[in-house]
């Protein structure tokens, strides 16, 4: 073995010009690409050519292992190479990472490190060796080697050109290794979204119709039956009614934040809106003995909106009909200004504290454990409607004296000028 230190310096000038020009034109390509694997063919391809080698091999390490693994080798595919490692004990890479300093061997049959096995694998019959660390400051990456020289020995400018690209090297490999762990950790996200998704779909699907026949018998049984019977019914159209809730709310959120967000605006007419989602919520009103009041204007009120807006509206009266005790009144009120429509829905409900009033529109956020079990619900169905109505570029907020005093939910939009 030859301490790199030790050789002679061979380059001539004019050597030393063009290699300092190639230099700067491998670095620029080092930092303009971040895909691993086409950077790290780049790499050996270019170290064999300005070595005047036969071929390079570029080993990393792997923290987890603890060991170095081939990652690129001239003439050999990265499945080909799968597999293949190299400890840090008794082998050549290993001393060179270890050590942190450039080795050269122009006769490796004569070093005991050298492993047959390794070199068939790759499939270069190695007779010299240069290998330099690839590292950024205290951070190991691994090793760069030139193999088997094809004129004369390698010598001292080879061991400084090679230094110099394995530096630079180093910091394009570790660039793209985060880049590919960033793009392995948003497929994983994706792929947990799209079989989240999926689930959800199915689940809301296949629980929507006997939910329907469960309610439907339950309405009839509290019309028709009497005493206990009649009670038991309405528990069951209670519990029938929030499973509902939950597999819509489950259903919108996860609609609105799997890129299914995005609204067409169009112009419509806000009663009209109104009307549809009231109207998909009068039966549950009136199950519960609650009395909906309808406060709209004759003339036309007209907002950029798309039907997602029902969505909104039918959300706050769901929680309407929820959190107020029955009987109860619930008021829908609608008003305008010269640019803008304010939508109100009063009940007479169980009210909210001061202190609540903006939090309950953040995602699965409830009041008071307690309400959870008395009224379940997941807390998602004003969320959902704050996201709309922002969406819509509008606003949306909550008046209440406390508990016990009822609540108003205000949702402002913009007219059409």
């Amino acid at each position: 073995m030859i301490d790199a230190t030790d050789l002679p310096l061979t380059a001539d000038p004019q050597k030393m010009i063009n290699q300092l020009a190639r230099l700067v034109e491998i670095s620029v390509t080092l930092n303009s690409t971040l895909q691993l694997e086409p950077l790290l063919e780049y790499i050996m391809d270019t170290a064999a050519e300005l070595l005047d080698c036969e071929a390079a091999s570029i080993l990393l390490y792997d923290q987890k292992q603890n060991q170095l693994k081939f990652a690129a080798t001239t003439g050999s595919s990265p499945k080909e190479l799968a597999g293949i490692t190299v400890p840090l004990d008794n082998s050549i890479a290993g001393t060179i990472f270890e050590e942190n300093k450039p080795i050269v061997i122009n006769d490796i049959e004569k070093d005991e490190r050298h492993n047959k096995d390794v070199s068939e694998r790759i499939k270069h019959d190695v007779r010299s060796l240069l290998g330099v660390p690839m590292a950024i400051k205290d951070q190991k990456v691994g090793v760069l080697e030139g193999i088997n020289k094809n004129s004369s020995i390698f010598s001292y400018s080879d061991t400084k050109l090679l230094s110099i690209i394995a530096s630079q090297a180093a910091v394009a490999i570790n660039n793209a290794q985060l880049v590919q762990e960033l793009q392995d950790a948003n497929n994983q996200l994706s792929e947990t979204d799209e079989m989240k998704s999926r689930f959800m779909a199915v689940a809301s699907h296949e629980l929507r119709t006997p939910l329907g026949i469960i309610m439907g018998y339950a309405t009839f049984l509290k019309e028709e039956a009497q005493g206990d019977l009649s009670e038991h019914a309405d528990s069951v159209l209670t519990a029938a009614l929030e499973l509902r809730t939950m597999v819509e709310d489950l259903t919108n959120m996860n609609l609105i934040y799997t890129g299914q967000r995005d609204i067409r605006p169009m112009p419509v007419v806000l009663q009209d809106i109104i009307h549809v989602a009231c109207d998909e919520m009068v039966s549950d009103a009136e199950a519960k003995g609650h009395e909906m009041i309808f406060d709209l204007p004759d003339e036309s009120i007209i907002v950029r909106g798309d039907q997602k807006l029902k969505l909104v509206f039918g959300n706050v009266l769901n929680n309407a009909v929820r959190f107020t005790p029955e009987p109860g009144k619930i008021i829908v009120r609608l008003t305008a200004t010269e640019d803008k429509a304010l939508v109100e829905i009063q009940d007479n409900g169980i009210g909210i504290p001061p202190d609540k009033l903006t939090r309950i529109f953040e995602q699965f956020y409830q009041i008071e454990d307690h309400m959870t079990r008395r009224y379940g619900g997941l807390g998602l169905g004003l969320a959902i409607a704050r996201v709309l109505v922002e969406l819509h570029d509008g606003r949306i907020w909550a008046v209440s004296d406390g508990l016990g005093e009822g609540a108003t939910f205000k949702i402002q939009l913009p007219l059409i000028t």
